[in-house]
């Protein structure tokens, strides 16, 4: 073989290797991990991985790859508890939690909403959203999480527009202590400070965020 040949074969697998990668990653979406009990994505999440909003299941399309695979070793460690996740993510091999993750995070997602702070807002879960209420220590979610709730990089995943039932559901975990995977504990301590009314009332907002036009 000559030398040519052996630079161009290098080549090649040099190419081949990211492609192979991102279709483990598919195929864990598609059909599941190595291990029959990591279940495939889609079951839940939908064919596209923009979740199931009837049945609470959250969008991962377009997520960033180092918050999806930080949440399923976070499930690992239990530093974030779920009945299915859990297992699932016990079941992923650390080349499979990459490639899946990164394969959700290059998949299409829907455009965020055209929600905006503005001067005043209209009712008190709109101020909660956008302001906060410093006097309990709680800082407006789109101080964190971005103009509209779309997220913001791998710390802040996005609000607008995941089922309400999710939401819900995060924010009862953290005041319960069966998620306390935020290194600041921010996260925590806004959740335990919001009433049962108020986790309701933001959870439905910004699942309707991708619909409400409010003014900058």
């Amino acid at each position: 073989m000559t030398l040519l040949s052996r630079a161009v074969i290098g080549g090649l697998l040099v190419l081949a290797w990211p492609m192979a990668h991102a279709a483990d990653g598919q195929k864990v979406f598609l059909q599941g991990g190595g291990n029959p009990a990591a279940l495939a994505c889609l079951g839940c999440h939908g064919v596209d991985g923009k979740g199931v909003a009837a049945a609470g299941f959250p969008r991962l399309a377009g997520l960033p790859a180092a918050y999806l695979s930080k949440q399923l070793r976070d499930w690992r460690s239990a530093s974030r508890r779920h009945p299915v996740m859990e297992p699932i993510a016990k079941a992923l091999g650390e080349d499979e939690i990459d490639a899946v993750s990164a394969y959700l995070a290059n998949l299409p997602s829907d455009p965020p909403g055209t929600l905006r702070r503005q001067q005043i807002a209209e009712n008190p879960t709109e101020r909660l959203a956008l302001y906060g209420d410093w006097s309990r220590q709680i800082p407006g979610c789109v101080q964190c999480h971005g103009p509209g709730g779309a997220g913001v990089g791998e710390h802040f995943p996005p609000l607008a527009g995941q089922p309400a039932a999710y939401l819900v559901a995060q924010l009862d975990a953290w005041r319960d202590g069966s998620r306390h995977n935020d290194p600041n504990q921010l996260m925590a301590g806004v959740a335990k400070a919001m009433t049962d009314a108020e986790v309701q009332a933001i959870a439905t907002f910004f699942a309707n965020a991708g619909n409400l036009e409010v003014a900058p």
